[in-house]
């Protein structure tokens, strides 16, 4: 074999590695360490894109080794189809300037192959943060009584932010009744509690012209109801008991927080049972804080509250 047709053949070798790699990116880049399954893989590709067989025999004997007699035309021939040639002769043809088959480098050329994305994906992330960071602002919003247009100073105020896509995130209003968000979205869904309040769902459309906020509770007249019989002093016992009868459905469920320097835990009353010890004159609920109520049809549902023993 002529030294020329020589370094042609072990050309095409590397652009055979080249189309194999496109069916199997992590094949060694260098086809005379191929064996076993990369080996079966080449046979079967060969015959998936150009209907021609090669036996073990013919590879190890043709394509490992370096010092044998150039193959069969016809050999060459689908050998260069594979390659993406018509045959050895358009294969030649289309190589002749590359004169010095050795000075190239397949790791180089397929290195670029995966560096271009690679960089594309990183600039895109880069980016994709630098438009977060520069769209992320603080919005402020400050809750007040519907009725009073009072701010609402109660640290118990609950908010719970509704993302699109996670899972609702939980936040406490600060002293100051204003609840501040960092975000880059330009929607914002809540729900909102707070004690003597209607819970409420808000949704709001922010801008950063427009970054505080005022958000109106109603108040929850049956809380502040309850509240105001634990602490006032009445005389006309059957008139409130008919009041909370009226407040409070059947199935209500009402629940005491404990929370004692000895004592830890939830209890539990029916309706019945709780409107008895709040308006018996030796009852044992005595200036109740409400934590939260939960109506239906009009009527109380859920009810939470705590002895308040910051009071007399």
């Amino acid at each position: 074999m002529q030294e020329k047709e020589k370094k042609y053949f072990e050309l095409l070798k590397q652009k055979i590695v080249v189309m194999m790699q496109l069916s199997y990116p992590g094949i060694n880049p260098s086809i005379s360490d191929w064996k076993g399954q990369e080996l079966t893989d080449f046979q079967e590709d060969l015959r998936i894109k150009v209907n021609a067989n090669i036996s073990e025999k013919w590879f190890y004997t043709h394509m490992k080794s370096t010092h044998t007699a150039l193959p069969r035309i016809d050999m060459l021939n689908f050998l260069s189809r594979y390659a993406g040639y018509s045959n050895w002769d358009d294969f030649v043809f289309k190589n002749r300037p590359e004169e010095n088959v050795q000075q190239l480098s397949q790791p180089n050329t397929y290195r670029y192959f995966y560096l271009i994305p690679l960089l594309a994906i990183l600039v895109l992330g880069a980016l994709f943060g630098l438009f977060k960071i520069f769209n992320t602002r603080e919005y402020k919003f400050t809750f007040i009584d519907a009725d009073t247009r009072d701010t609402i100073n109660n640290s118990k105020t609950e908010v719970i932010i509704l993302p699109e896509t996670e899972s609702p995130l939980h936040y406490l209003v600060q002293s100051d009744g204003c609840f501040r968000l960092k975000t880059d979205k330009s929607k914002i869904r809540m729900i909102v509690k707070s004690p003597y309040y209607q819970a409420d769902t808000i949704s709001r459309i922010v801008t950063k012209l427009n970054r505080d906020e005022l958000i109106m509770l109603r108040p929850d007249d049956y809380a502040l109801m309850i509240h105001y019989f634990s602490t006032m002093k009445i005389d006309d016992w059957e008139k409130r008991r008919n009041r909370l009868d009226a407040m409070i459905d059947d199935e209500a469920m009402i629940y005491q927080v404990i929370n004692a320097r000895n004592e830890t835990g939830v209890a539990i009353f029916n309706k019945q049972e709780f409107i008895d010890k709040l308006t018996m004159p030796v009852g044992s609920l005595k200036n109740i804080e409400i934590l939260g109520s939960n109506l239906r049809a009009g009527k109380i549902m859920v009810l939470r509250f705590q002895l308040n023993r910051s009071k007399p």
